[in-house]
This record gives C-alpha cells, structure tokens and sequence, in this order.
C-alpha cells in the first residue's frame, strides 16, 4: 500500500470536506445567479465562498426567494403592542394598619 496512514487521513479528510462544500456552498453560489464562480471553484474551491457571499444578481432564483420571503413578512399583521400593567387594588397610597 502507498502512502503512509496520515496521508490517507488526509486525504479523505479534504475530500469528505470537499464535497460538504458541493453541497452547501457551491449550491448557494448557483443559486445567486453566480455561474462563472460556481463553475470556476470546481478547481478552485475558494472562489465558491466568495461567490456565496456576494449578494445575489438580481433576477436569480435566491433574489426571487428573498424578495417573496420579505414581502411575505411584510403583509402579516403586526405584533400586538404589549398590555399595560393595572396598579394594586385600593391606590398606591393605601396602607392598611
């Protein structure tokens, strides 16, 4: 067997985080209409980060998502303002002896 047990290790360590990264990161650059970089971290995989953190070309579909999810938000009745509190019964000046 070639190599030695550390650089099998490795090795499957960087390709299971490899394909983590196809999964996530690379789908979000997709996503944001990032094609170029999404195609070009295939070799450089850092190119995937930068492209999922630039904000999405307008017309893609994570824009399209995010728009309707704001707008959703935005039509849902407000949040009902909070009761306010009843002072003690017999006023705030009775005392009893």
């Amino acid at each position: 067997m070639d190599g030695s047990w550390l650089e099998w290790t490795l090795g499957v360590m960087f390709f299971t985080v490899y394909i983590f990264c196809i999964f996530t990161v690379c789908m979000i650059t997709f996503q944001k209409g990032r094609w170029v970089l999404g195609i070009a971290g295939i070799f450089l995989p850092i190119l995937w980060l930068i492209g999922a953190i630039l904000p999405p070309r307008r017309g893609s579909r994570y824009d399209i998502a995010q728009q309707s999810f704001y707008r959703q938000g935005a039509t849902q009745t407000s949040v009902p303002p909070a009761p306010v509190p009843t002072p003690p019964a017999g006023g705030a000046g009775a005392q009893s002896t």
